[in-house]
């Protein structure tokens, strides 16, 4: 996790964090609390509480927004300078903290898709998913279900085999590792009620990140197609998953789920069209957004939400 570029200071009892011009915390939050379901992280009061693994060590942090320009984070114990480095790096990324966005939102004032969703969520951020496997195992488990279901299934999976910390009678989960769930077998995942398909495919996959095959290192050496082509190879993960991953947890600014459901319904409500668009269709509107497909498709789904 590279940290050189990430603009943060200590703080009191934590770090600080300074975001670019076009953020919005509070959009951000609006995002974030779209499931009742979330298991990986509490907001109320305009914070947010979340537990990560840094060098092994489960920590507890609580991030608020003390203006759109800093984020404040409070650490439940003391740190190192390196130790806050890598939180700042963490959150840096969680939060698309490094992307510019100027070039976006021009190009999205004379948009006919974009216009509308760019002024009602400005400075919404490609809310990331830092970590590889809960990317992928998140793209997996979410195949032909809705996200309702989806998120049950994490829960399940979470609280199964994810570590977690105690703070203030409150319980912090911890996705699970993949070295984890590399070890297991189909029937020890038979009563998270998946498919069998999807058992495999998870355990697979964490096989591959345990065994040192998979890494975000290694997708990220080359373009988007290259890494797309590294992720489809594996079972259990078609375009779909792969430009998921792509976008939300490697950050290639054109990952493009183009058959994405929720990417055509949102076009569906914002033209007030009886179908759904032809591939032909979304492609004469993409050729627009050119390096910025992964942030048009993601303030399109926020559309739906």
């Amino acid at each position: 996790m590279s940290t050189h570029f990430v603009n943060w200071k200590e703080g009191e009892n934590g770090l600080v964090l300074f975001t670019p011009p076009e953020f919005s915390f509070a959009e951000n939050l609006r995002y974030l609390s779209r499931s009742a379901n979330e298991c990986l992280y509490e907001i109320s009061g305009g914070t947010i509480r979340r537990a990560i693994s840094i060098r092994d060590e489960k920590l507890l942090l609580e991030i608020s927004g003390e203006s759109d320009q800093l984020l404040s984070v409070r650490i439940h114990k003391p740190g190192t300078h390196q130790m806050k480095a890598e939180i700042a790096a963490y959150i840096h990324d969680w939060f698309d903290l490094g992307t510019g966005l100027t070039p976006f939102y021009k190009m999205a004032q004379s948009d006919p898709l974009l216009q509308k969703p760019a002024e009602q969520f400005f400075g919404l951020r490609v809310m990331g998913i830092p970590d590889l496997f809960e990317a992928l195992a998140w793209g997996i488990l979410g195949q032909q279900i809705n996200l309702t279901y989806a998120y049950t299934l994490k829960r399940r999976l979470v609280e199964k085999y994810g570590e977690s910390l105690e703070n203030g009678g409150s319980k912090y989960w911890l996705f699970p590792a993949a070295e984890t769930i590399a070890g297991l077998t189909i029937e020890d995942l038979a009563d998270l009620k998946m498919t069998v398909k999807k058992c495999e495919y998870l355990i697979d996959t964490a096989r591959l990140i345990a065994n040192g095959e998979l890494s975000k290192d290694d997708l990220l050496k080359g373009d988007v197609k290259a890494a797309e082509k590294k992720l489809t190879r594996i079972r259990g993960i078609g375009p779909w998953t792969a430009h998921y991953v792509l976008m939300r947890c490697l950050r290639f600014p054109n990952a493009f789920p183009i058959d994405d459901v929720g990417l055509h319904n949102a076009i569906k409500v914002i033209t007030g069209s009886e179908r759904k668009p032809a591939r032909k269709e979304i492609l004469k509107y993409s050729a627009r957004w050119e390096n910025w497909e992964a942030y048009a498709t993601f303030y399109l789904w926020r559309v739906l939400y």
